[in-house]
């Protein structure tokens, strides 16, 4: 069983691989969510990743449907005090932004949805100029004082922005975020790298990349001359889009070392491009999904794969993008 890494300035020990509650009522339906979340508890397993917006924009779905597949499912089972539970605030419609009121309602809300009394890691999905900084982290605070809470984390947030609410924390004494959740992978490394990795080290925050396959692309899935994906259906459009904009000679490079590599350690494409974001010396637990238990046995190998430095240096090197220093 893969060991614990624990989010720096809490006390959250999680499994080295966080669970994207994304697919969790809307391509994976309640059972078969149910069934990737007894196969990933079973394998050890403790950290998953909703938001209050999964999935609003889904034809049936009206928000919430993460949360209401993953509360039933941990009361079904018996195993709440088993799983770190993480969700978001702040970019559903039905409950937007970061008013200290929207905060508080959205939080009550979630509880219910997730039947618990209270969430481990609740994150501002996304930064809201229209709310004083303060204003926002204040509702924070009183939802950790309140027990609602354990731990606040940020996702994406401008590396100013970030600063700025770090430095309003210590400074007012509030609830001090211990996470950042980024779009970070093997083949979007600018904005994190260039703008985020060194304030999250300096503040010691715990790294949670999202996307962290890029939609699918590091799976392998998607290869130079394959027919254009079917865009038809509930998987259509942005994810299978998203993914192909990367086949081009950077991405083709990085799934010939990806592929390399995973053949010389005998696992899939999709765990070795976890566990290059996992080396990384900011990132504690890439996010990343499963739609079923086959597709959740194509990730969880990288909870266990130590890749050498060479290894990691060479997927570096592949996925450096050349047409910025151009």
């Amino acid at each position: 069983m893969a060991a614990r890494v624990r989010i720096p300035r809490s006390e959250l020990d999680v499994h080295p691989l966080c669970l994207g509650g994304n697919v969790f009522g809307w391509t994976a339906d309640a059972a078969a969510s149910a069934a990737v979340l007894d196969a990933y508890l079973d394998a050890g397993g403790n950290f998953v990743d909703s938001a209050d917006s999964y999935t609003w924009r889904v034809e049936g779905n009206s928000g919430g449907d993460s949360e209401r597949v993953l509360g039933d499912w941990m009361a079904a089972r018996g195993v709440r005090d088993r799983v770190v539970v993480a969700t978001k605030v702040g970019s559903w419609p039905e409950r937007p932004g970061l008013s200290p009121e929207n905060v508080t309602a959205a939080c009550d809300d979630s509880l219910r949805r997730l039947r618990t009394d209270h969430i481990d890691l609740y994150y501002a999905h996304r930064d809201d100029p229209d709310t004083p900084i303060e204003d926002a982290l204040g509702a924070f605070d009183e939802l950790v004082r309140a027990g609602k809470v354990r731990y606040v984390g940020l996702s994406n947030y401008s590396a100013e922005r970030l600063t700025s609410a770090l430095t309003v924390a210590d400074k007012h004494g509030l609830a001090r975020p211990v996470a950042l959740q980024p779009h970070y992978n093997l083949v979007e490394r600018a904005l994190y790298e260039d703008e985020l990795a060194d304030v999250a080290a300096d503040a010691d925050l715990g790294v949670m990349p999202y996307f962290a396959l890029a939609k699918g692309f590091l799976t392998g899935k998607y290869r130079p001359g394959d027919p254009a994906p079917d865009m038809s259906g509930p998987m259509a459009s942005a994810r299978a889009g998203g993914a192909v904009a990367y086949l081009d000679d950077r991405g083709t490079r990085v799934l010939g070392v990806l592929e390399q590599v995973a053949d010389a350690h005998g696992v899939p494409m999709a765990a070795v491009a976890l566990a290059w974001l996992a080396a990384q010396p900011t990132v504690t637990a890439p996010i990343a999904s499963a739609r079923t238990v086959e597709q959740l046995a194509t990730i969880l190998p990288m909870a266990d794969l130590e890749l050498a430095p060479d290894e990691v240096a060479a997927l570096t090197e592949a996925s450096e993008d050349t047409r910025l220093a151009s």
